[in-house]
């Protein structure tokens, strides 16, 4: 039977549809996100929960004339499959298929790439003053989900355009969930007038109650009831209308006809407009809408799982064993309890556990504000989500030398998220500052000394571990402190030298192998730690070879390589060369960590080549200046 959906090439074919034809559309959209992502993997929840808000937004506007700006995108599934992408729709996440996520090369439809929360209302906001700038006549809408409303950046726009007063129209996608269920007060304002009837409702309510009930104290408590319902609803009303918006709602985020009519009527208003939609994260598929955290992002079906244990999984039963003899220690993370597999941390120990919201620089001055009063905290955020909190990692903690250790999950290649969820900054970003200390282990077990090296520092200190599963190797039953800078070397050879860091140890050694069974004898160097390096171990290496190859899952621009290089010329090592094998300074698109290893030579193979390239180098410099001696 045919589809409507199969018919919809670009947004303008929706408006021929009728009310009954656009509900049936929606159906058909749920439909093919169910079937799609369970053979791709991706975003599930977040995109049946604003099917028919896709569909009124371009009934109503003119994309990409009109501006309509996704916060996040993992909500855009909706919307990609409307503006003309159906066809690919089944490369989503794939490499070189569509991306997860908003891409402005993408599609014109794509009006502002989003992968991290927070950023529609400050971005619509510039379009609509770059809009009455040129003198040009358009509508610029923000769809914001309840949960960005978490982070800071959300009311500094907020903020801006209630002053600025230009036209601009904010729709607040209202679920209570972002990944894990929202916390915090704006979350509790929201579910109250959730819950509450509107003014009108509740003012029916107030006389139908009283003609009912006897008169007395019962009467009273009932007006007062209704009464409260009223005063959260205005009180709402108020907060938005005091930052400069016109509120329109709460509406029903899944009936067509009321979500068009108000973004009709708020297109007339010339003036900011905020209209809050309340939605159901998973709705129309029955498993989501009852676990809609479990079903928010889903792997492919019948991808293997993994024989060995999680990195986050090991570091969050290291954490609560540590803090079992430790009640200094907190765990604090930023909307992300069950990415961070911090949530078993939470029931163990309810009062040491904060989850702050989609809020990663207050997460670090909060932690920050803790280490002042003695305590341990244990700030753990994606890598890609600490970047959001750099000033306050450097102003409000290492300045400060704070004892505040920074748990750095999907470090390194994350895979199918692609270019705005890579981890492959931070080591450059962090060791860069004063004060921290920055260590990437070579497997899980590693993971558990270098956690309680990194607790036990009396100071800022990082520990980034990639994201996935661990190598399935033994755990060692007890865990110590590894002395700062203190590397190992796991294989002694007098040909080349390989200084590996992190998930680069394992390929390291791999191509060890592969050296050896052509005649090559490889030292490998498991570093441990960027910052301190050892420099002793360093000072041996340079008396044994003339050249370095350094292996790192992070851009090689002011990286682990380049520390290695820095370290060597300050020892007066100069004259030693480093090779530094990493990420160059391109974006990394999505695909499976496997292919983006592949591609960027961070294999055993890769290393291998890369190693016997300089080796051949080594030789070819030699014979050199042997025959200029000669």
């Amino acid at each position: 039977m045919a589809r409507i959906l199969d018919d919809i090439r670009d947004p303008a074919d929706l408006k021929r549809l009728s009310a009954d034809e656009l509900r049936t559309l929606a159906q058909e959209i749920r439909g093919e996100l169910a079937a799609t992502v369970a053979r791709t993997g991706g975003h599930l929840s977040p995109n049946l929960g604003t099917v028919e808000l896709t569909l009124a937004l371009h009934t109503v506007f003119d994309s990409p004339r009109d501006k309509i700006v996704w916060d996040v995108g993992h909500q855009a599934y909706p919307h990609k499959l409307v503006t003309g992408r159906l066809d690919r729709f089944g490369t989503i996440r794939q490499a070189g298929g569509l991306s997860g996520f908003l891409a402005r090369e993408e599609s014109e439809h794509d009006v502002f790439g989003a992968g991290h929360a927070s950023t529609s209302i400050s971005a619509a906001l510039g379009m609509a003053v770059a809009r009455d700038l040129r003198g040009e006549d358009y509508a610029v809408v923000a769809v914001i989900g309840d949960g960005a409303l978490t982070g800071g950046l959300a009311y500094e726009g907020l903020n801006n355009a209630g002053h600025l007063e230009r036209p601009l129209i904010v729709v607040l996608n209202d679920n209570g969930m972002s990944i894990s269920p929202n916390v915090g007060a704006i979350s509790r304002i929201l579910m109250r007038v959730r819950t509450h009837p509107r003014y009108r409702e509740a003012k029916e309510e107030v006389w139908k109650g009283l003609e009912r009930l006897p008169l007395g104290e019962q009467m009273q408590q009932a007006a007062r009831r209704a009464w409260r319902g009223v005063k959260d609803f205005l009180l709402f009303t108020m907060f938005w209308e005091e930052m400069g918006f016109t509120y329109l709602g709460p509406i029903d985020g899944h009936d067509i006809v009321t979500l068009q009519e108000t973004l009709r009527a708020a297109r007339t208003l010339n003036r900011p407009v905020l209209i809050h939609a309340v939605t159901t994260k998973g709705k129309g598929f029955e498993p989501a809408e009852a676990d809609n955290e479990k079903w928010h992002g889903i792997a492919a079906v019948g991808a293997k799982k993994p024989a060995a244990p999680a990195y986050g999984a090991v570091f969050a039963d290291t954490l609560i064993q540590l803090a079992e003899t430790d009640p200094r220690i907190v765990a604090i993370t930023a909307a992300m309890a069950s990415g961070t597999n911090l949530v078993r941390f939470g029931q163990r120990f309810p009062d040491r556990f904060f989850d702050v919201g989609i809020a990663e620089a207050h997460a670090v001055t909060f932690a920050a504000g803790l280490a002042t009063q003695g305590m341990k905290p244990v700030c753990t955020i994606y890598s890609t989500f600490l970047q959001r909190a750099y000033d306050q990692v450097i102003h409000d903690v290492c300045v400060q030398n704070l004892d505040v250790t920074f748990a750095v999950p999907n470090g390194g290649l994350v895979g199918e998220d692609g270019r705005t969820h890579q981890g492959v900054y931070d080591l450059t970003y962090l060791r860069c500052i004063p004060n921290m200390v920055v260590m990437a282990p070579k497997d899980e077990n590693e993971l558990r000394h270098l956690l309680v090296t990194a607790i036990t520092h009396p100071g800022p200190a990082a520990i980034r571990y990639p994201r996935g599963a661990g190598l399935g190797v033994p755990l060692d039953s007890s865990f110590d402190p590894i002395p700062l800078g203190q590397a190992e070397v796991l294989r002694e050879g007098s040909d080349v030298a390989i200084l590996a860091i992190g998930a680069m140890v394992a390929p390291a050694l791999a191509a060890a192998d592969r050296l050896a069974a052509d005649g090559i004898e490889t030292t490998v160097v498991n570093a441990r730690f960027v910052k301190p390096l050892d420099e002793a171990l360093l000072r041996a290496l340079a008396a044994r070879f003339d050249a370095l190859l350094t292996v790192e899952e992070n851009v090689i621009a002011g990286g682990f390589g380049s520390a290695v290089s820095e370290a060597l010329d300050r020892l007066g090592l100069g004259q030693v060369r480093v090779h530094r094998l990493g990420v160059p300074d391109v974006l990394v698109d999505h695909a499976s960590q496997a292919q983006q290893r592949l591609m960027l030579g961070l294999t055993a193979d890769g290393i291998a080549a890369a190693a016997r390239a300089l080796r051949e180098e080594a030789s070819s410099l030699l014979s050199g200046v042997r025959a200029r001696a000669d």
